[in-house]
């Protein structure tokens, strides 16, 4: 699963790299991304715009919003049959900017690593999104992450990554209609374009949020990098 990333470059670099209009009073950089945080994505409906929703889907039908907190990922081979998931696939796709995510590995120890691409590269992960009314007609709008099987590199530290979308997949994501063009879109990414570097545990608590998470642990100094 993906259940952190880094979206922590200014706001002139996001407007650039995605073309987009990015309001300076509303971004903030950030370098623990948690579920339940309004967190930047560009959608299919406006593709010019950087838009803050909620991490953790919530179905057009769901009861309770709390259905969220199990859907902030949606795994890419049953995306086009699982109901939380296939409408939001058909219609309302996404890109969720970031400049690194979090996994974990799977032993005792926990240790969360860092992953990005290499030079620090922005990208775009693929998303699905939704809008949810409670009974007083409020409105959530809200976002999940697709992954899919892990590269060579992440698996060595879990078995699922979020779908990164080379730059030139990202129009496709948005703007495509046939479904089995857009499946073919949802696989691992190139792991000789990546790194990982173990990190603190303090990227465990989203209220630890500053440059300090992002530097390798010492471990990671001594030949840990991969």
């Amino acid at each position: 699963m993906c259940g952190r990333f880094q979206l922590s470059v200014k706001g002139k670099h996001i407007s650039e790299r995605f073309n987009v209009e990015v309001f300076d009073e509303m971004y903030k950089p950030c370098y623990n991304c948690a579920p339940s945080q309004d967190l930047p994505v560009i959608t299919n409906a406006e593709r010019t715009k950087l838009n803050f929703y909620r991490w953790g889907l919530i179905p057009f039908w769901a009861k309770d919003p709390r259905i969220g907190f199990k859907l902030i990922n949606a795994r890419a081979e049953s995306l086009a049959e699982k109901p939380a998931f296939r409408q939001a696939f058909k219609e309302r796709r996404c890109l969720i900017p970031a400049n690194g995510f979090y996994e974990w590995t799977k032993d005792a120890n926990k240790t969360p690593y860092r992953i990005f691409l290499k030079n620090e590269e922005l990208f775009a992960m693929a998303g699905i999104y939704e809008t949810w009314k409670d009974a007083e007609g409020r409105t959530i709008r809200s976002f999940s992450i697709i992954t899919t099987k892990a590269n060579p590199l992440v698996e060595k530290i879990h078995d699922r990554m979020p779908v990164i979308l080379p730059p030139e997949h990202e129009e496709a994501w948005l703007k495509e209609e046939d479904e089995s063009v857009l499946k073919k879109l949802l696989v691992p990414f190139e792991p000789a374009k990546m790194e990982a570097y173990p990190v603190s545990k303090k990227v465990n608590s989203p209220k630890n949020d500053g440059p300090d998470i992002v530097l390798p642990e010492s471990a990671g100094r001594q030949g840990m990098l991969f």
